[in-house]
C-alpha cells in the first residue's frame, strides 16, 4: 500500500529532525498543519478568537518542543497531543474567568447557544444539528467526519480510548438522525440531491 502524500511529508519532516534541521522541518511542519491545528482548537474550543490564539501556541510550543521529539508516536499524534493541552488549558481558563455573578456569562452562554434551524437548506440545517451535539460527540464527529480521522487518530487526538470514539461517533450520528427525522429531512433522495 502506497503512502499518503501527507504521510510522506511527515516522514520527510521527521528525517529532516534526525538530521538537525530544524528550521526546515519547522517550517515544512506549519506548512502541513497549520490548518489541522486551528481546525482541532476551532472543534475542541468553539471560538474564533480563541481558537487562534491556541493554534499560535501550539505552534510556538511545537517549535519549542522540535529537539524534544523522539518519534515514539506519529509527528501528527505529537502536534494533536501538544494542541489539545492548549485547548485544555484554555477551556480550564474560561471556566475559571467565568463567574456566577458575571454578567458576561450570559452573553458568552447566548454566543455559544447554537442557532435556529436555517429553512429549507438540508445542509445548513445538519451544520447547526451537529453544533447541537454535546460536545464530547461534536468533537469526535467533527474530528471523523470533517477531518477524516481515523478512530485510532481521534482517540489519540482527544487522549480517550477508541471504544470511547466509536461510542460518541455512534451516539452523535443517532442523535443527527433523530432529530432530521423530526424535522422530516430523513429522506436519503433529499441529501442526494444536495450533493451528499
Amino acid at each position: 500500500m502506497q503512502a499518503s502524500a501527507a504521510e510522506q511529508r511527515e516522514r520527510q519532516i521527521v528525517e529532516l529532525l534526525r538530521n538537525g534541521r530544524q528550521a526546515e522541518a519547522f517550517e515544512g511542519l506549519v506548512g502541513l498543519y497549520e490548518a489541522r491545528v486551528f481546525r482541532l482548537c476551532c472543534a475542541l474550543l468553539r471560538n474564533r478568537a480563541e481558537a487562534e490564539d491556541a493554534a499560535q501556541e501550539s505552534l510556538v510550543r511545537v517549535w519549542k518542543n522540535l529537539a524534544g521529539f523522539d518519534g515514539r508516536a506519529a509527528l501528527s499524534t505529537w502536534i494533536y497531543a501538544i494542541t489539545r493541552n492548549r485547548c485544555l488549558t484554555a477551556l480550564e481558563r474560561r471556566r475559571h474567568e467565568w463567574s456566577l455573578s458575571d454578567e458576561s456569562v450570559a452573553a458568552q452562554a447566548e454566543s455559544h447557544a447554537a442557532p435556529a434551524p436555517a429553512g429549507e437548506d438540508p445542509q445548513s440545517v445538519l451544520r447547526e444539528l451537529v453544533e447541537e451535539l454535546p460536545e464530547r460527540f461534536r468533537r469526535c464527529l467533527l474530528l471523523y467526519y470533517y477531518e477524516e480521522q481515523s478512530v485510532e487518530q481521534v482517540a489519540a487526538m482527544l487522549a480517550i480510548p477508541e471504544g470511547t470514539v466509536k461510542t460518541h461517533l455512534h451516539r452523535a450520528r443517532a442523535m443527527l438522525a433523530q432529530r432530521l427525522k423530526a424535522l422530516g429531512l430523513d429522506d436519503a433522495q433529499l441529501w442526494l440531491e444536495t450533493g451528499t
